[in-house]
């Protein structure tokens, strides 16, 4: 399991554990996560827990499809958890499903990484120090956000998740939670973004299905990295429609990178030829790419 309480930072309400004793340091164990040598790490594979906090009794979910790194897609995720473990694991995971990831610490760089970026979801932490998870969802939403709110807490009681919902949250996930159904709410929450889109985007003989991170032309699987498969989502999206190099930069990178960098156009190149002849990619002088 991932996320299990944490102590309390003297902010206000909602959150179990608030005024109780400090708990031990917690430090994220995810079973089957990546030991730095590209291997599994031994654990029960797709579930994490905090180590020095009890563990849960739920049962072990079935573990997730392996991927290899072909990752797909245009959605950009903000993480605001204070454990910056935690915090990083999950990151790690979603990038592992394909997903560009930013992460902040604390409400006041959370808040500030949301008013600068475009973000289909954010995932917020409700106890946070600097300023409260429950105000920055107030201010997101406030704020008139595009951006999906979900929201993390210890806090398992009716009650709480009542609260969070009533401040503008979209969603609501307790903490312990199995990391494979934290994915499985994040790509709920982006299919109500927007217009609904079908789960395998088609043009001619081309198809992407990004829930799995394949896809094929004339049925023969294409072998794309994660950023060609994000780039051609994003172009399959917009339905025809001209993409500029920024909207690819904002929708498929996350904000490490290089704003005057050329990965745009380079991508866009391999994907071109890995997709054959006729050629599918379009460009469009001073405005950018067409599908």
């Amino acid at each position: 399991m991932i996320g299990n309480a944490h102590t309390a930072h003297g902010t206000a309400s909602g959150d179990a554990g608030l005024g109780a004793p400090a708990a031990r340091p917690l430090t994220a164990s995810c079973g089957g996560a990546d030991n730095g040598t590209g291997a599994a790490a031994p654990g029960t594979p797709g579930m994490c827990a905090a180590r020095g906090a009890p563990t849960a009794a739920a049962p072990a979910a079935p573990a997730p499809a392996v991927h290899t790194p072909t990752e797909e897609n245009e959605t950009r995720i903000l993480i605001v958890e204070d454990e910056e473990d935690l915090a990083a694991a999950i990151a790690r995971g979603l990038r592992r499903e394909g997903m560009a990831v930013d992460v902040a610490l604390d409400g006041l760089a959370g808040l500030e990484k949301a008013s600068v970026n475009d973000y289909d979801v954010v995932v917020l932490d409700r106890n946070l120090p600097g300023l409260h998870g429950d105000e920055v969802c107030r201010r997101l939403v406030e704020a008139r956000t595009a951006a999906r709110i979900l929201m993390l807490t210890a806090a398992r009681g009716l009650d709480e998740r009542v609260a969070g919902l009533g401040l503008g949250a979209d969603d609501y996930l307790g903490k312990p939670f199995a990391f494979v159904e934290l994915v499985a709410r994040i790509r709920a929450l982006t299919r109500r973004t927007g217009a609904a889109r079908p789960p395998v985007l088609r043009r001619g003989d081309l198809e992407l299905d990004a829930a799995v991170r394949e896809a094929r032309r004339g049925g023969v699987e294409l072998a794309l990295t994660r950023k060609e498969l994000g780039v051609l989502e994003v172009l399959l999206a917009a339905d025809g429609a001209v993409v500029s190099a920024e909207d690819l930069l904002e929708k498929v990178w996350d904000e490490n990178t290089d704003p005057f960098t050329n990965v745009v156009r380079v991508t866009v190149m391999t994907l071109r030829r890995k997709l054959g002849e006729p050629p599918l990619i379009t460009t469009v002088p001073g405005a950018g790419y067409r599908l």
